[in-house]
């Protein structure tokens, strides 16, 4: 059995292990909201009131559960998985071996963020990396067995344990894509020989909130990693992006799109529907929950119609990480059978 629990308020830590009581095993993730980043150690020293000794987790500006998120409130959840075969690792426990998956938190302050979830992608036997980075109004915390700063950590997984996982996009690309014939890191000035500005207006018609589409190269499914549009220049008809590229990349134009949101969720969950869970995480983007699906709890709301009320946690991330790469506007789900 997987068990969870969470709660808000004062002594959200103390009534989680309440709910949980004495486990004894498994691997726990705990996620607790910016309010509470000071009292970390104390959180992993309750949570360790169940017995269990190795845990997982970070602080969000929101965490979630299984149909409900908590925001601008203190509040604790957590989960206990029933399983043996995995490793905690950080920068002071290294990656086992012969791992096969992998659920990682970052600090959004980390140099080469990508170069890192890369990295670890590639040192794994599927390749496959799932998590989020830490989201903090003050300073962000990891947890891996200790409370830390900086850096990567987690826990990764032998192949005797099943999951199953898929990311949902929140926006919409505009049509057609557009290759970057002249930047300065950032700075893209020209696309298809024109000022970036030029192409930006006549592409966006409308008053939208527009960001960037960077191109997975070999994808044939069309995805795409979301970045912030940071400033335009009239007098150069100049963008800034919140990634830096070369000439020869395409980019997408986009907008934020709650029911696209909406429909993609949807279609991961009928994906995942006929896999059997015990467990889930769901790490979802600050900029998604309320603020994209026009109420509180409403996207997780639809997560829980679709899979039943089986144990889930998670949080509101500063970039989600799926596979190889890391996202933006994204939600990561994943299923422990």
């Amino acid at each position: 059995m997987f068990r969870y629990a969470h709660a808000s308020g004062p002594g959200a830590a103390q009534a989680c292990v309440g709910e949980l009581g004495h486990i004894g095993r498994g691997l726990g993730f705990v996620y607790f909201t910016d309010s509470l980043v000071s009292e970390a150690g104390e959180i992993l020293a309750e949570m360790r009131k169940t017995g269990v000794r190795d845990w997982i987790g970070t602080v969000g500006t929101g965490v979630i559960a299984t149909g409900v998120e908590y925001q601008d409130e203190p509040a604790v959840a957590a989960m206990v998985a029933d399983i043996d075969a995995y490793a905690v690792f950080s920068g002071r426990a290294p990656l086992q071996r012969d791992q096969n998956f992998a659920v990682a938190h970052a600090d959004p302050a980390a140099p080469d963020l990508p170069g890192l979830v890369t990295d670890l992608s590639a040192r794994l036997a599927s390749g496959y990396v799932v998590g989020g980075i830490a989201s903090s109004r003050a300073k962000t915390v990891q947890i891996a067995n200790e409370v830390l700063s900086g850096g990567m950590s987690g826990a990764s997984f032998g192949p005797e344990v099943v999951v199953a996982t898929r990311h949902t996009q929140g926006c919409t690309p505009y049509p057609g894509r557009f290759r970057v014939t002249e930047s300065v890191d950032n700075i893209i000035l020209s696309l298809e020989g024109r000022p970036a500005l030029e192409v930006l207006k006549e592409v966006i018609r409308e008053k939208s909130e527009v960001l960037i589409g960077l191109p997975v190269p070999g994808s044939d499914t069309g995805d795409y990693t979301a970045r912030n549009l940071l400033g335009i220049d009239p007098n150069s008809g100049a963008i800034a992006i919140g990634e830096a590229v070369t000439p020869g990349t395409e980019i997408l134009f986009l907008r934020r799109d709650p029911a696209a949101a909406r429909a993609d969720l949807e279609r991961i969950l009928k994906e995942l529907k006929p896999n059997p869970a015990r467990g889930a995480l769901y790490y979802s983007c600050v900029a998604r929950g309320e603020h994209l699906f026009g109420a509180r709890g409403a996207e997780l709301g639809l997560v829980r119609r679709a899979l039943g009320d089986i144990p889930l946690v998670g949080f509101f991330c500063n970039g989600e990480i799926s596979h190889d790469r890391l996202y933006g506007y994204t939600g990561v789900l994943t299923l422990f059978s």
